[in-house]
């Protein structure tokens, strides 16, 4: 049973969980701005964050295509591993299925560039970006004033609040090119759940780590 009181400790696999989300959001995070700054004319405006994936147009599409990858995989396994260290409640099994989800996804991303299966890579950043803002507003109810979560309460409502907005927008205006600086509003889908999982990251790892008794 997981303990979040304001005093509880982390366990080691929670550390190491905390830690594979960290590194899998700051590394991808890193690639997308090598592979920016590799790709002549990107605009941070009006391109798509997939166009850095695409395998005709993107001379370093290997190596987003490979972050975006490895991040969903860290996720998968650090989420896992994370499970008993949110507040126990019945939206916990929800909203970190749903990032399981999202996790799943992104590793799709990367295997479906935007170019080679548009069908597929439309459907699966989908499910990157819906189920990983639903993600940020249910675990947010969690987080109670009890609980050493509560401090991230407000910022994950806000942070998923901001990913379904703009999603809200984006999603319709996509079926007639009418999306308003689409790169923008796109990072305004994706930076919040990467912003979240640092900041969960960083959480848990400012926790006291659990004492372990020496057995006699």
């Amino acid at each position: 049973m997981a303990d979040s009181s304001p005093n509880a400790r982390t366990s080691r696999g929670q550390r190491v969980g905390a830690a594979l989300v960290g590194i899998g959001a700051l590394q991808f995070i890193a690639a997308m701005g090598v592979v920016q700054a590799g790709y002549p004319g990107y605009s941070l405006l009006t391109n798509y964050i997939s166009d850095l994936g695409n395998t005709a147009l993107s001379p370093w599409h290997v190596v987003f295509n490979v972050s975006i990858i490895l991040l969903g995989v860290l996720a998968f396994v650090g989420i896992l591993l994370l499970w008993t260290a949110f507040p126990r409640s019945g939206l916990r099994p929800v909203g970190l299925f749903l990032l399981l989800v999202a996790s799943i996804a992104a590793i799709l991303v990367g295997v479906f560039p935007e170019n080679v299966n548009p069908p597929v890579h439309d459907f699966v950043s989908l499910m990157v970006f819906l189920p990983g803002g639903l993600a940020l507003a249910l675990l947010s109810a969690t987080m109670r004033p009890a609980t050493w979560w509560s401090g991230l309460r407000a910022p994950s409502l806000v942070l998923g609040l901001i990913t379904l907005v703009s999603l809200a927008y984006y999603a319709p205006t996509q079926t007639n090119n009418a999306t308003f600086d689409p790169g923008l509003i796109e990072r305004l889908i994706v930076f919040p759940i990467l912003i979240w999982a640092l900041a969960v990251s960083a959480l848990v790892l400012s926790r006291p780590a659990r004492l372990r008794l020496a057995v006699p």
